[in-house]
């Protein structure tokens, strides 16, 4: 089988896999149909490793679908790219369902007869969606895939459907993030319209022709980019396209929550970096300082504002979403430098943070599946009895925080270095960020597992916006926990380790990014043009600066975590909370109507700071 042959084959394995479970898992039984989902899943690791070896560290293996080449200039087919970052992304994608199926092998009941199966899947379908829009090379496909992915995880956010809170909750998911895709869609017209092309490097090259021939870029190319990065914007949860997030996060099943912070914001990050890169960064597109300075702008608030919220909650699961708002922030930054060493701290940055991440929420799984809440105030000290969980979820805290030699620390440490070039006063954001979701996290596992700290006491203002209580699941006491969901989660974490001490991961990744930076190496071998000169490689090391600012980091979250655990509950709040943190929680106000509304600002405010610049 060629590599080609593999890019199809990527997202045809979850695909079928999910028709196949929707039709005979009305008659299987439950063990039947999740060895059925596990193996599909299985499968298109197995592809997609297999993709990632035979691509070249600095090529690209591109697959136009039956055999629908470019005639004449013109892109008359679908086609499929895969480098090493798109196709390594896949990958983890694909890596974290398998994850997410082993997890929930016994997670939750699904009733058997017509609507057996269901769930596994829709996770296939998620994992199809997930895995197309990495790696296709199309505009349109790339919209077809976003909605595919989005389209499944509405339904696993309301899979509790008896529950009109996680229907409420995968309502705001959806219409937000449907908006924001309908949004995408004219600008992928507007495109469509100027260069009569729907794949990216068919676009771009079209783009650059006008340019070289007296055609600069006009208001039609600006409104395009701001309208076609609006889906991939909102789905990464940017600030201010951030709301539905921490809404969908609360009553979603923690096994969806693992794909939702794990790998799926991270592809709207990714969305943004390739449809700029391939479409926008040439002649005929916008000048990188205005992007550049755009979106770094965008990544600093968003970062600043799931910090600052994340440190705010008691329900565990809006915590970890806030922090997933916080380090996306984070990765923006990394990505917005626009240059390969910026790139190549995300993308291990990424990697890190998945296996940290998705193992903090399939921890918190453990504490619903137990004792049926995620409210850190409520179990105080109740879980002093799950030492395993409580260790693995402080060790989760820190790698967030950024304690070496995770693999956090170590994409952290990366992009520090090249935002450190930019801008002197970014690494402070880094650390304090990172001390901030760290440091959130630590405190309530030390409050939850050991039972540190005297009893808290809200304030009242604080409690009167606090949305809790919506958790749908319900736990059972009776029942010991399932090993899965203490052995998957131990497993991630030691990924995220891996990631940082295992030296060729991170110097595969900085090949990776390097190649993805490459705009000319992209259009050569997507269009069969004689490819230049491959972009010199990154390093993505340990150095003696990162691995300071990462204990700084971890530093800083024990001790903000240290003093909230001994603050008095009788004191209240201080004026500057009251005239800053205050009204920003007020502003999540869980109305549909005010994130529409934010999304239209939020685009507007784009738009304008584009416009400014150029």
């Amino acid at each position: 089988m060629s590599t080609a042959d593999l890019l199809p084959l990527a997202v045809a394995v979850p695909l079928l896999g999910a028709a196949l479970l929707a039709v005979a898992g009305r008659w299987l039984p439950r063990p039947g149909r999740d060895a059925l989902a596990t193996a599909c899943s299985a499968v298109d690791v197995g592809c997609l490793a297999l993709l990632w070896c035979r691509t070249a560290p600095d090529g690209r293996a591109v697959s136009w679908l039956g055999g629908w080449t470019p005639s004449q200039g013109h892109g008359v087919g679908i086609v499929l790219v895969a480098d090493r970052l798109g196709s390594g992304l896949a990958l983890l994608a694909a890596v974290l369902v398998l994850a997410v199926f082993c997890y929930a092998w016994r997670y939750f009941d699904e009733p058997s007869g017509e609507h057996g199966g269901m769930f596994p899947a829709l996770l296939l379908l998620f994992q199809a969606g997930m895995c197309g829009f990495a790696l296709t090379g199309d505009l349109f496909d790339a919209f077809v895939f976003f909605e595919l992915m989005g389209a499944v995880a509405y339904a696993l956010t309301g899979y509790r459907i008896e529950d009109p809170r996680p229907l409420q909750g995968a309502l705001a998911f959806g219409l937000v993030n449907s908006a924001a895709a309908y949004v995408s869609l004219l600008g992928i017209g507007l495109l469509y319209a100027r260069t009569g092309e729907l794949g990216m490097a068919r676009i771009g090259a079209v783009l650059d022709e006008r340019a070289a021939a007296g055609h600069g870029r006009d208001a039609l190319v600006v409104v395009a980019f701001v309208l076609v990065l609006a889906g991939p914007l909102v789905k990464a949860a940017t600030a201010p396209f951030h709301f539905w997030l921490p809404d969908a996060h609360a009553v979603a099943p923690s096994p969806v929550c693992m794909l939702l912070s794990g790998v799926m914001v991270e592809l709207g990050v990714y969305g943004v970096g390739r449809i700029h890169r391939v479409v926008f960064a040439g002649a005929g597109g916008l000048p990188d300082a205005a992007v550049r300075d755009t979106l770094l702008a965008a990544g600093v608030l968003t970062a600043l504002v799931g910090g600052v919220m994340c440190w705010q909650q008691r329900h565990l699961k809006r915590m970890l979403a806030f922090s997933t708002v916080g380090h996306v922030g984070l990765f923006l930054v990394g990505a917005a430098l626009l240059t390969p060493a910026g790139l190549a701290g995300t993308a291990v940055y990424v990697a890190g943070h998945a296996g940290a991440k998705a193992a903090l929420f399939g921890l918190t799984g453990v504490l619903l599946d137990r004792y049926g809440s995620v409210d850190e105030h409520g179990l105080h000290g109740r879980a002093r009895e799950l030492r395993l969980p409580g260790a693995l979820f402080v060790l989760g805290a820190l790698a967030l925080a950024g304690l070496p030699p995770f693999g956090t620390a170590l994409g952290k440490a990366v992009t520090e270095e090249a935002a450190g070039r930019w801008g002197g006063w970014l690494p402070a954001v880094f650390v304090l960020v990172s001390a901030l979701t760290g440091g959130a996290v630590l405190r309530a596992g030390l409050r939850v597992f050991g039972g540190i700290g005297s009893p808290p006491k809200e304030h009242p203002e604080v409690a009167a916006t606090t949305g809790e209580g919506e958790e749908p699941e319900i736990g059972d006491p009776s029942r010991r926990v399932p090993v899965p969901m203490v052995a998957v989660p131990a497993g991630l974490l030691a990924a995220c380790l891996a990631v940082g001490v295992v030296p060729g991961v991170g110097r595969a990744l900085a090949t990776a990014a390097a190649a993805f930076t490459d705009r000319a190496g992209y259009l050569a071998d997507t269009l069969g043009h004689p490819a230049p000169a491959a972009l010199p490689t990154p390093e993505a090391g340990w150095t003696p600066a990162g691995v300071l600012l990462g204990l700084l980091s971890a530093a800083l979250a024990a001790a903000f975590a240290t003093a909230a655990l001994n603050r008095d509950p009788r004191r209240g709040s201080g004026v500057l909370y009251r005239a800053t943190v205050l009204p920003l929680r007020r502003l999540h106000s869980g109305l549909l109507g005010d994130y529409i509304a934010w999304l239209t600002v939020g685009l507007a405010a784009l738009l304008v700071a584009l416009v400014a610049q150029l």
